[in-house]
């Protein structure tokens, strides 16, 4: 499934995938932007696969990367176990005062793991909002080109939909990098 695009997209499951499109953008409205949060990282990387598996949307999405659910928790739990690794295997050779540089060391990597903000090594709130935007101006893109032949009642309902999404997503975005 690596990259193959294996269904044709049918009006009813793009018509679905706009209205997942604005619940996703509301439902992370309700989160700290510039937080990792696993379980959407998770639903959104699931919801992204599936997304792929279409024909008309392989393309256009193909560059778009997972979510990564690294937390900052994730990032400390691995330099603790680290360190007592490093403990365990390096401080018969190194005696006190190497048991103390690697003290003082793991209380440095705990401090700059505090201060570095949790965007450099996992997808915040705010990168799947922009993420999210991508795949609804992909699907604005598509339905304004007419391929998918909605009457127009449902045409309506689903731009309706992506520029709940779009505006949402965007206004979000926005306030995140208000001072």
């Amino acid at each position: 499934m690596a990259g193959k695009a294996t269904r044709k997209l049918t009006r009813k499951e793009f018509y679905d995938i706009a209205q997942q499109c604005r619940e996703q953008a509301l439902d992370l409205a309700r989160h700290d932007q510039s937080r990792v949060s696993v379980a959407h990282c998770r639903d959104f990387n699931r919801w992204l696969r599936g997304l792929k598996e279409y024909q008309e949307l392989a393309g256009p999405l193909q560059d778009l990367t997972p979510a990564q659910p690294i937390t900052r928790w994730h990032m400390m739990g691995i330099s603790l176990a680290l360190w007592f690794l490093l403990q365990f295997f390096l401080l018969r050779g190194l005696g006190e005062m190497g048991a103390q540089i690697l003290g003082f060391g793991l209380v440095l990597l705990v401090l700059l793991l505090v201060f570095l903000p949790e965007s450099l090594y996992g997808t915040t709130v705010e990168l799947l909002e922009a993420k999210l935007l991508r795949v609804v101006e992909t699907l604005e893109g598509l339905l304004f080109s007419g391929e998918m032949g909605f009457s127009e009642a449902v045409f309506f309902q689903v731009k309706e939909n992506l520029r709940a999404a779009r505006e949402e997503l965007r206004q979000q975005i926005d306030l995140a990098h208000r001072p």
